[in-house]
């Protein structure tokens, strides 16, 4: 469930603007195929494990709803992981819309992350994915 929960924290940040690009999709399949924390997950599963986040988010309790389900299913340790992967996300395309740092911070406040730690998970998150 871990994995599952990670590959949710994704989803719910693509979709935070109403809208999963190319760029994000491809990104979040990337980060399935080489992150460690992903291991053993076999990546042809990734669009399932999407749709059932949509549907999740298409329910009474919406993006709520997944986040509970997140922080349920992922021990403390994997916190930081989870908000990192968002911030991959949301830096995947160049630039943040409001929609996702008001989503960013719901994330670092239901996570219990600290202001220091998501500050620096943020800022490596800007350097790795800086172009040109």
């Amino acid at each position: 469930m871990e994995q599952t929960a990670l590959i949710y924290v994704m989803v719910l940040m693509s979709a935070a603007d109403g809208t999963m690009s190319d760029r994000e999709l491809f990104t979040m399949h990337e980060l399935v195929r080489i992150m460690p924390v992903f291991k053993g997950y076999n990546p042809d599963k990734l669009p399932d494990t999407a749709n059932d986040c949509a549907e999740l988010l298409k329910g009474a309790s919406g993006a709520d709803g997944v986040i509970d389900q997140v922080v349920k299913w992922l021990p403390d340790r994997l916190h930081e992981t989870a908000y990192s992967l968002a911030c991959d996300i949301a830096a995947a395309e160049g630039r943040l819309r409001q929609e996702e740092i008001k989503l960013l911070e719901f994330l670092r406040q239901s996570l219990k992350i600290g202001r220091l730690p998501a500050a620096a998970i943020e800022r490596a998150a800007k350097a790795r994915w800086q172009t040109l």
